[in-house]
């Protein structure tokens, strides 16, 4: 299959997912967009970017490349995407058959992700992305439950499968070993408790709320 064909089933992929967890899904009418669709969460409408996610061989990690390129007069041109373009990444892996989704404060300006599959042979935990965070079901959840500030999410649909309640809660040691994971995470708009012997200690949140594509951010 050739990227165009991978696209075309990713995106596809995606829909159905989305579908069958009573998610609102709208379509692009034109080609070319930066974006492919939009998902209805919470009464806020996400611009998607679906990619084609490559199992590597031994089955460990998931290769998902970010990269556009787009035909010029001077030859291929690769571009990466920003955020005043995309709000999620939707992943599907047609080798595992899983649909994951990405927040663009992940994955925009890069040209590649890794989201791995199973534990590191080395035992590493800090720096790495575990696919099962990205679970698309899951996602939804969380993306659901920050937008409403409550701590149900879409009623009775399946997303609400995963309630959480209030912040991610996570213990010191997981925090300072996943120390950019966790970075990451609180950066697109989540909160997290770091406990220590069960404990809260620190409560990190966003450095500013979530704001419509485009808006200018200052620091005081």
């Amino acid at each position: 299959m050739n990227s165009n064909v991978k696209g075309n089933i990713a995106e596809q992929a995606i829909v159905f997912e989305a579908v069958k967890n009573y998610v609102p899904v709208l379509t692009q009418v034109g080609e070319h967009e930066r974006s492919d669709l939009a998902l209805s969460i919470a009464g806020r409408l996400w611009r998607v970017q679906c990619k084609w996610g490559n199992l590597s061989r031994d089955r460990a990690v998931v290769r998902v490349n970010l990269a556009a390129t787009r035909l010029t007069p001077r030859g291929y041109v690769r571009t990466t995407y920003s955020r005043d373009e995309v709000d999620l990444f939707g992943v599907y892996c047609g080798a595992l058959d899983r649909c994951f989704l990405i927040p663009a404060a992940l994955a925009c300006g890069r040209r590649a992700i890794w989201l791995r599959v199973t534990p590191a042979r080395n035992n590493q935990k800090s720096c790495i992305n575990l696919a099962d965070d990205f679970d698309f079901v899951g996602a939804i959840a969380q993306l659901g439950e920050r937008l409403r500030g409550t701590q149900e999410v879409a009623g009775s649909s399946p997303a609400s499968s995963t309630p959480r309640n209030g912040p991610i809660v996570v213990a010191s040691d997981d925090f300072r070993s996943r120390f950019s994971f966790w970075l990451d995470r609180v950066a697109a708009a989540e909160e997290a408790v770091v406990t220590y012997r069960g404990r809260p200690r620190v409560r990190l949140t966003p450095p500013w709320p979530q704001l419509p594509a485009g808006t200018p951010r200052t620091v005081p």
